[in-house]
Formats: C-alpha cells, structure tokens, sequence
C-alpha cells in the first residue's frame, strides 16, 4: 500500500515516467551547474573587488605619507574612493593594541602584508589590524612618521552572481526549450511502444490483422519481427484446429449419415423416430460447434453500417420465428445510428442474445443507445427468473448451460452466449449479464462506434 500511495504522483504512462525523470534530471543538472557558476562568480567577484580596495587603499597611504600634515585630509578628500573603504586622519588609532587580526584568508586576499614590504620612506611606522565588526571586512591603522593615524575601514561588497539582467529570461528560455526537446523525443522514442501495443489489442480482435513495421532501431525491430512471428504461430495455430475440427466434423457427418439411412427400415415408428431426432440433434450440435470453430467474425471484413435498421431486422425475424412472443419482442432506440462493424457477424450475435432472452425469459426488449465514449451501447431485457450470481460469468463458458435437461428445445447446445461474446469482443466491445431490481436478466452489449 505504501508503496502504490508513493507512486500515485507518478504519470501512468511509460513515455510520462521516462519524461518526468528526464526532466527532473535536467533540473538537477542545471542546478548543480547555476551552483557551480554562482560560486565562480563569487569569488571572481571577491578577488576583483579585493585587488580594487588594496589599490585605493595604497592609495590613500600613499597620498596621506606623502602630504603635508596640514594638507592630508584635502588630499583624502580628492580621492576617488568607492563606497567600501572609508579612511580619515586621526590622532588615535581605529584598531586597540592587541585586538583580534582578521581572517587570514582576508590578508591573503587583500595582500596586507605588502604594506611593511615597500619602500622604507612608504613604510607605516606601526599597523594594526583588526577586523571590521558590524558587517565584515577589516580595520586598519597605519602609523604616519609624525605620529598622526591612517585609520581605513573596509567594507566588502555583497556578491551579486546573477548580476545580469536578461539570465532570468535566458534561463526560463533554455529550459523551456530542454523541456519541449524532452518531450518530443520521448514522444518519438514511445510510438514503436504505441504502436506495438495497438498491434497487440488489433491481434486479440483480429488474428488476420497485418504484421507490424520491421523498420527503426535495431531493438524495435527486433521486438516487432518476434511479435510478428508471435501473431503467425497463433494464426497456425487456429488454422490447425479450425482444419482438424472440419476434418472431425467431416467423419461425424459420414456415420450420421449411414445411421439416418439404416433408421429409415425401421420397424419401430416410435424408435425411428426418436433416432432420427437424436441424429438431428448430433447434426446441428455439429454444425454450431463448427461454426465455433471457425470463428467467422474474424474473416468478415468490417464495413459502416446502420446498427438501428439491424437490430430491426433481428427483432421483425424474431418475432415472426416466435409468433407466440411476438408482443414481448420490441425494440426502442434511434431511426439510425451508423457504426464500423461486420456485419453477418453482429447479427449473429444479437440473434443469440435475442434467441437467449425468448428461450429462458419469454421476452426480449431490445434498447439502442450511445453510451460514454461513443460506445454503442445494447441491451436486451427479458422476463425470466435471472441467474444466480455465481453462475453469470460462467454461462459465457463453451457447452455450459443452466439448463440441465440437455434438449435443444428447451436448452440449446450451450454455445450462444459464447459465440456472441466472441464477436462482441472481436469488435473491441464485449457483453456482460446483469439481474434486474425487478425481476429478469439483462444483457448489455457494446462495441465502438
């Protein structure tokens, strides 16, 4: 369970999934380069500022030893100094004697120890450094030869790595683009997926549908030629049954034969009678196992066709082959509704459906409609006694019937459920039976529009 509630935030589809990471990953990557760049900026940005604050504040040094004392702070005043180094002249120091140094990383950055490595003349008599509290940086007091202090406070700039002001827009733009090359190649990459998949439902309808494409990648190739000789074994496969079920149809006719002959000189009418009633029904079992066999919705091509006017035919048929039930076989739906269909095939199977809901419910109501999708949706409502819960999905098994006395009369040979299932789903639909509130059995029939 938790581990199907992790993945509900995943997309269902392969070609989702494979996006999603894909563009997961592009963002860890992204970020972790933006990471890498910002850092370099950041200490270009330090290293650039720190060679521009070492020079103004030479600078000031330079201007205030070399200045009369009267003159120092006209000439610190001249200075074009940035906003991050604040010097002055002053009689005391800035930095008390034995305070805390700065960092070491920030005298190597700013190469303080240059200041006693310069001319004798240009040396500070006494330096003291100390770092600059409120927000940073460093303090310095250098020690002119009259006694007087250069007091300097520096200040480091924050660092600014998204200085520029078009990276937001060319970065939204980057990875839009990322994204929509994401997705249109994964797209590309799961359309032999697609269509293998299509082939695959196209087969469980149509055992003579056309092979797929053998082009593209040498793995999609492969995968479509296995596919390909999957769907040709089980076309030999059906062909092989179909062939020896005739062939087994064929010999069983020959004996019947001889036995409905042999029947005729009979002295017995009673007898004859009912042997020839057996043969009868051993011929027609025959014959409906064949024609199950065969599965002739399978060689029938599809073609539009007009689904109301059909199911009028199967009605009027009924009725006039029921005439006893005629009032109880109705239908209601539109004048017309064209659908993509075989159409001997799908008549077959509503005449079933409409032969089953006569024989075990004395009725058949037959409704048309359009339901979710543009589903075409048929239901065939009787009178009878409904079936037991328990035995719904097993009527659609071949030869299974709740009527247990085994007369064609009254039972049938057990076949027409299945049969009309088959064609029902190989048009892409499929039929299901439910008990009515009310009384009576309902079969809801569907296939594509």
């Amino acid at each position: 369970m938790a581990e199907a509630r992790r993945r509900t935030w995943l997309p269902a589809t392969l070609g989702g999934r494979t996006a999603f990471w894909l563009v997961v990953a592009l963002m860890a990557v992204q970020a972790a380069g933006l990471t890498i760049h910002a850092l370099d900026r950041v200490d270009l940005q330090r290293w650039i500022h720190a060679r521009e604050i070492a020079g103004r504040a030479f600078s000031a040094w330079r201007a205030a030893v070399l200045s009369p004392p009267d003159r120092r702070e006209q000439m610190l005043a001249d200075l074009d100094l940035p906003d991050a180094i604040q010097a002055e002249i002053s009689r005391t120091p800035l930095v008390r004697q034995g305070g805390p140094p700065p960092p070491p990383e920030m005298i190597r950055l700013f190469r303080l120890d240059a200041l006693s490595s310069g001319p004798p003349r240009l040396r500070p008599r006494e330096v003291r450094l100390g770092p600059n509290r409120p927000g940073g940086g460093f303090q310095a007091s250098l020690r002119l030869p009259d006694g007087e202090w250069l007091n300097l406070r520096v200040q480091m700039p924050p660092p600014r790595p998204w200085h520029s002001a078009t990276f937001l827009a060319a970065f939204l733009v980057m990875t839009g683009a990322a994204i929509l090359l994401i997705l249109w190649a994964v797209r590309r990459l799961m359309r032999p997926v697609r269509l293998l998949a299509a082939a695959a439902d196209r087969l469980g309808r149509d055992v003579n549908a056309p092979p797929l494409d053998e082009a593209g990648p040498s793995e999609v190739a492969t995968a479509a030629r296995a596919f390909n000789q999957m769907a040709e074994r089980i076309r030999r496969f059906v062909a092989d049954r179909t062939q020896m079920l005739a062939a087994i149809g064929h010999d069983l006719r020959t004996p019947i034969t001889r036995l409905r002959l042999r029947a005729e000189f009979m002295d017995d009418d009673e007898q004859r009678r009912k042997m020839l009633a057996d043969l009868d029904e051993m011929e027609q079992m025959i014959s409906a196992t064949m024609a199950f066999a065969r599965d002739d919705a399978a060689a029938e091509p599809a073609s539009p066709i007009d689904i109301a006017a059909l199911c009028r035919t199967v009605v009027d048929e009924a009725a006039d082959a029921r005439p006893e039930l005629a009032e109880k076989i109705t239908y209601e739906g539109p004048e017309r509704l064209t659908a993509r269909a075989r159409p001997v095939a799908l008549k077959r199977a509503l005449a079933n459906l409409v032969s089953n809901a006569l024989t075990y419910g004395g009725a058949a109501r037959l409704r048309l409609s359009t339901g979710e999708g543009g589903m075409v949706r048929l239901e065939i409502e009787d009178d009878g006694p409904g079936i037991a819960e328990a035995e719904i999905e097993r009527v659609f098994q071949p030869f299974q019937r709740l009527e247990e006395s085994r007369n064609r009369e009254t039972g049938g040979t057990g076949l027409g459920l299945t049969i009309a299932r088959n064609i029902l789903r190989a048009h892409g639909g499929d039929v299901v039976l439910r008990n009515r509130p009310g009384g009576g059995l309902t079969a809801v029939a569907s296939l594509p529009g």
